[in-house]
């Protein structure tokens, strides 16, 4: 017999009678496409030219961020959703369980400054994380509060860095999500300012050199739009502290022209290291002797082919984790005198794993990927395996970094059904201990996750983890959520959220596929996602939801697809090559115009993934073939579809969303409604307030079981 899930055991019996009220007397039927007014988008006659192929761009007008007419069609077509969104019947329900079970206490594990020991700390639903510290005593105070930073906390706490004697402290800010920042300098002690302000920094950390200044990097203020014009030279500079940020340093990044630039300082303040790249993939690597005035800076390794950092440096000995001749890569040991390639020592091998190292107390730590799952394993400094430790059961454990002289180090876990637990490690020892686990009501033990290896297209081997309750019957008509990425060495391992623990209360099964493109194993299997071989990614997509039917976890009309950013090309690709294969489209904020994407702010960089329309004819039509914002057909039926993007998002500009949205609504021939949800004062998504994180995850899956018709949750 079915039962209905009540969401919150602890509520009142009038609020569960309310709630279940809600959802047995609505009857659930998709809106028609003819009862949705959407907003008239005006269409241009502009047309590119490719290599003698002409192609249409009647949106372009879309792309100008500046213009009243643009904020107008954004206004117009959000009225357009929020207005659909609110005749959900069961939407309020969705957002109040999300609040419920989002409102409880989360602390970081801690990270020593100086004499006080820092932390983070959200006491359930604020918008922003507070840092706070203690002193040797154990006495609490409130360092840093973000929801301070602005009225309606989008401005957020992008980066902190402290000086070496943990005396000053510099932080950089985002305003409503722009990959911009602000850099502010203060007291640590008095937590005063003192002075010094950066502004115009993106896409940069902060490295003190001593107590003199920092390191940072920026592009030259771009010509037009700030949150959309191309920006393509990035330039390290240092600040030294007393002084205009007109008077800053130029380091690196003028005669040298790189997309990416990067400088940070050796613990022992002896090196700069400075990283230099022209894409997401593959760098140089450059070093400064700071003891030395004037020094020249020395290269340790030249070309774009390999990715190649500097993990720690130990006197004159350096010490580099890199892929070049190890896919998975190694750990590599060399003398600064001669840092090429030609004298690179093994520290730790190369295995069939592939490595993210970390270092802290005197020891490095090899955080191995074994099929998405971590298994960590302890060195000491000469390359000699310490111990493997042993992590509470499989998942994603990450941290076990920390100074030099550290005597205990943190790392956290989860999965999909363990919510992020810290734990303190004392390496001497290779004890761990529970540091902070926090009280969520949601109960692991209730369900399952595990993974699966299917086929895909080309008979490739690919790894997806399904999560749902115990008890769950494969019927074939289970709501079903599947997201991936795919792309940019980007690995997707397990990990708790609480907007999926809701999904997963409601009786939804929640799949994760590590496609080709991603870093899961290695060098090898992101490139075969890459340029001419991205389709691998949407075939290894499109197979993992086929798997998911044949198995009949689902069905095609319980079955969503989601992702975000490269993840939303994936889903924009997908739906548009299948769109009988789904129900529901969740692409956010996407990249869906993959011939125009390299003009837009940093995007040129991501030509290592996608290559460029202006490559080569053949690049160009093999991109074309799967943009979405081209492949938006006239008489097709597409699936319910919700696009997600932030007004200012700056990393993948939402004009993408605006264009792929526009073409859906002109050419939908179904009844599915075909939605954009524009977050205004929003970015890519970092930093987003915690009630605007709850506010949208609640409106997406209200959408999804909306539009697949659902009338109860079944509970077995």
């Amino acid at each position: 017999m079915q039962k209905l899930i009540i969401f919150d055991k602890t509520n009142s019996q009038k609020m569960k009678k309310v709630f279940i009220t809600m959802l047995v007397s609505s009857t659930i039927v998709s809106v028609s496409q003819a009862q949705i007014n959407y907003p008239q988008t005006k269409k241009t006659d502009k047309v590119d030219s490719y290599f003698e192929t002409k192609v249409s761009d009647p949106y372009r007008w879309l792309e100008d961020d500046r213009s009243l007419e643009t904020a107008d069609w954004v206004k117009a077509q959000n009225q357009v959703t929020f207005g659909y969104l609110a005749t959900i019947p069961f939407r309020d329900a969705i957002k109040q369980r999300m609040e419920k079970l989002w409102n409880y206490e989360k602390v970081s594990a801690p990270f020593k400054e100086g004499k006080y020991t820092y932390y983070y700390k959200n006491n359930g639903l604020q918008n922003q994380s507070v840092l706070y510290r203690k002193d040797a005593s154990g006495k609490e105070e409130l360092f840093l509060d973000p929801n301070t930073f602005s009225k309606d906390a989008t401005t957020s706490l992008a980066d902190i860095s402290f000086s070496k004697d943990g005396s000053l402290c510099a932080y950089s800010i985002s305003e409503a999500g722009s990959d911009w920042r602000k850099v502010i300098f203060i007291n640590a002690e008095t937590k005063q300012s003192i002075g010094d302000k950066l502004i115009d920094v993106k896409f940069s950390g902060l490295s003190w050199k001593g107590n003199e200044g920092v390191y940072y990097s920026s592009y030259d203020k771009p010509k037009g739009s700030e949150l959309s014009a191309k920006t393509d030279q990035h330039k390290l500079y240092f600040h030294k502290l007393g002084t205009n940020q007109s008077e800053d340093i130029l380091v690196f990044g003028d005669k040298e022209k790189r997309r990416y630039v990067g400088g940070t300082v050796s613990e022992d303040n002896h090196y700069l290291f400075i990283s230099a790249a022209n894409s997401t993939s593959g760098n140089e690597l450059y070093l400064k002797d700071l003891t030395q005035p004037n020094s020249e800076i020395k290269s340790i390794h030249s070309g774009f082919e390999y990715d190649v950092d500097v993990l720690d440096s130990k006197g004159s000995k350096l010490f580099i984790v890199t892929n070049f001749q190890a896919p998975n890569k190694r750990v590599v040991t060399v003398d600064v005198a001669n840092p090429s390639p030609a004298n690179w020592k093994d520290c730790i091998a190369e295995t069939d794993q592939v490595l993210s190292p970390s270092t802290g107390a005197g020891f490095i730590f090899a955080n191995y990927m074994k099929d998405a799952v971590s298994v960590v394993k302890q060195f000491d400094y000469n390359g000699k395996l310490v111990r493997e430790i042993q992590l509470p059961g499989l998942g994603t454990a990450s941290g076990f970094s920390g100074k030099s002289e550290d005597e205990a180090l943190y790392f956290s876990f989860t999965n999909y059904v363990t919510p992020n637990t810290t734990y303190k490690f004392l390496p001497l020892e290779g004890k761990s201990s529970i540091y902070v686990q926090p009280k969520v009501d949601f109960i692991s033990d209730n369900y399952i996750s595990k993974q699966v290896f299917y086929s895909s297209k080309d008979g490739t081997k690919v790894p997806m983890i399904i999560t749902y309750k115990k008890g769950t019957e494969l019927t074939a008509k289970n709501p079903t959520i599947l997201y991936a990425y795919g792309g940019f060495n980007v690995s997707l391992t397990p990990s708790f959220s609480i907007a999926n623990a809701v999904w997963l209360e409601m009786g939804g099964i929640y799949a994760v596929a590590n496609l080709r493109g991603g870093g899961e194993y290695g060098k090898k299997w992101h490139d075969a996602g890459t340029k001419m071989q991205k389709q691998n990614v949407f075939d290894d997509f499109i197979a993992a939801a086929e798997y998911l039917i044949a198995e009949k976890y689902t069905s095609s009309d319980y079955l969503a697809i989601k992702g975000g950013s490269n993840g939303g090309l994936l889903v924009g690709a997908t739906m548009t090559q299948r769109p009988d294969l789904i129900k529901v489209a969740l692409p956010a904020v996407g990249v869906m115009d993959m011939l125009r994407y390299h003009t837009f702010t940093a995007g040129a960089g991501w030509a290592y993934d996608y290559g460029t329309a202006d490559d080569s004819k053949a690049m160009f039509e093999y991109i074309k073939g799967y943009s979405p914002v081209h492949n938006v057909k006239s008489g097709v039926k597409y699936p319910a579809t919700m696009v997600t993007t932030g007004d200012h998002d700056d990393r993948v500009v939402p004009a993408h969303s605006f264009k792929f949205a526009a073409e859906l609504q002109a050419k939908q021939s179904g009844v599915n409604p075909v939605l954009i949800r524009i977050e205004t004062n929003a970015g890519h998504g970092a930093g987003k307030p915690v009630s605007k994180t709850i506010e949208e995850a609640a409106d997406l899956q209200a959408f999804t079981l909306y539009n697949m018709g659902v009338k109860t949750l079944p509970m077995k």
